[in-house]
């Protein structure tokens, strides 16, 4: 019989897990079966609750795999409660809150900076984390340009010196608080920009969101200013436009897995068709540069995909449900045992390059199909369902299967099941599970699979607290030594450079 404090830690760890499956999947936007409002209502009690109980808990939640939306509402609410922290909590939080910036898309944190000033949180902690970050920025000059309202909110904010005369501060000061004072910059593009209002060769030298506005403002031709373009596009803006521009140089390849398999439904059947080569071969390179080092350790691996059609997602989250499965497929293929994996769509279907969403999802009679002895009569090491957890076809069947196979079959668990759900249900204030005795997580990019397994196994109930808080100890451990390794790293070059 568990003792009140062990009840009390296993509630705890029951709601840490509530929350990470939340923090991975749900970003405030419509899914397919419920709204954009409640999707947010639901968050903001998560976040509150946690927070208020869990207050470090909820800071070690930086160092998993959540999604940036989260992030940057955890580093807001941690920011604006700091009264409510310890000195000690405050020293942590202050590293573990540098460290997510720094693996933040620059547009996602310079959003959060005004959020930051918009909420009045003006204390000499937040503006020294503000600082820090701004003169981590390789480039504060391009920032400028492509960023500016962003840039010119934190300068204000943490009242950024900018000095006068011909230093780089100094021209970036000038281009966002004295535009038109100074008749040329040094920086190229702040003087690309300048000379961009009346000289149409200059567009093509400013990033690319920033040049779209001035080639409308030409009256530019979209083919060739996506020409012209082009060598200063991000990888993802290649992908973007690659139907437009049809540039040999684009790299399919290089792609994150789950953003290409996203670009790969976005294309009509016939092209998927007439690119298979194109296309399998490098969702198959981007599936093993995910998989590092797990290639080949999982051993017999069968896996149930959902393209039912709720995996159409919404108007915000196109065919995110969908791209996850279709990503899980090929990173499962390579993390399999060579010839041990074996993918099957609710649909049906055998062609995972031209699946689509359609259908109801008959998961109880493919979770059927999968636990079958594969080749030489022997059951599968491992079970992925990829899945928003609505078993419809007939009701409530995967479950059972699973409660059965469990107790009768596998009571041994020879079998590791696990079921992972790209899909936040904001009623539920975590992702739908099937069955209680399944291990569930959510998930939002393919590539964070092997993780969100080590973490779904708390979900088990074979793991106690103290297990699941040594590992986001590990975790912040590992994540705080990153960035302290790169830190270091950056001074040395620093250092040499100056030598």
């Amino acid at each position: 019989m568990r003792t009140p404090e062990n009840s009390a830690d296993l509630v705890a760890a029951e709601d840490v897990l509530l929350f990470a499956n939340a923090a991975i999947t749900a970003t405030g936007q419509r899914e397919f079966r419920s709204g954009a409002l409640d999707q947010q209502l639901s968050l903001d009690f998560l976040h509150a609750y946690i927070r208020v109980n869990y207050r470090r808990l909820y800071a070690a939640s930086l160092a998993l795999d959540i999604n940036d939306h989260n992030a940057a509402r955890i580093v807001l609410g941690l920011l604006e409660t700091a009264g409510e922290a310890s000195a000690e909590e405050r020293r942590t939080e202050g590293r573990l809150i540098a460290a997510r910036l720094a693996r933040l898309p620059p547009q996602r944190v310079y959003r959060l900076f005004g959020e930051v000033r918009r909420a009045g949180i003006n204390n000499r902690r937040t503006r020294a984390i503000m600082r820090d970050w701004l003169a981590a920025r390789p480039d504060l000059g391009h920032d400028a340009v492509k960023y500016r309202s962003g840039v010119k909110t934190a300068a204000r904010h943490v009242h950024l010196r900018c000095p006068q005369g011909a230093e780089p501060l100094a021209e970036v000061g000038a281009f966002l608080f004295r535009p038109g004072k100074l008749p040329r910059y040094e920086h190229p593009l702040l003087d690309a920009w300048r000379r961009a209002h009346y000289e149409q060769g200059a567009v093509a030298e400013l990033p690319f969101t920033v040049a779209e506005g001035f080639a409308a403002r030409h009256g530019m031709k979209r083919e060739v200013f996506l020409k012209r373009a082009a060598p200063r596009m991000t990888r993802l803006e290649r992908l973007r436009t690659h139907a437009v521009t049809q540039r040999p140089d684009v790299d399919l390849a290089a792609m994150p897995l789950t953003r290409l398999a996203l670009y790969v439904l976005a294309l009509p059947f016939e092209q998927r068709a007439a690119r298979r080569t194109e296309l399998t071969g490098a969702l198959r390179t981007a599936a093993r540069r995910a998989a590092g080092k797990h290639a080949g350790s999982w051993g017999r691996v069968h896996a149930v995909l959902d393209d039912s059609f709720s995996s159409s997602g919404s108007g915000q989250k196109r065919r995110r449900p969908l791209a996850v499965a279709l990503a899980c497929h090929h990173l499962l293929e390579v993390i399999a045992a060579p010839g041990a994996y074996r993918g099957l769509w609710t649909s049906g279907r055998g062609d995972a390059l031209l699946v689509r969403p359609w259908g109801p999802t008959p998961l109880g009679m493919r979770v059927l199909d999968a636990l079958e002895p594969g080749p030489g009569g022997a059951a599968p090491d491992r079970l992925v369902i990829v899945s928003d957890g609505w078993d419809n076809a007939p009701a409530g069947l995967a479950g059972e299967v699973l409660r059965v196979w469990r107790a009768r079959l596998d009571p041994g668990r020879r079998t590791a099941v696990v079921h992972v759900n790209p899909v936040y249900d904001a009623d539920g204030f975590d992702v739908r599970r099937l069955a209680a005795g399944v291990p569930t997580a959510g998930i939002r990019d393919a590539e964070d699979l092997p993780a969100l397994v080590e973490i779904a196994r708390f979900a088990e109930g074979r793991t106690g607290a103290a297990e699941l808080h040594a590992y986001l100890d590990r975790r912040v451990a590992l994540f705080l030594g990153e960035r302290d390794a790169e830190q270091e790293t950056e001074n040395e070059t620093e250092k040499g450079t100056m030598s």
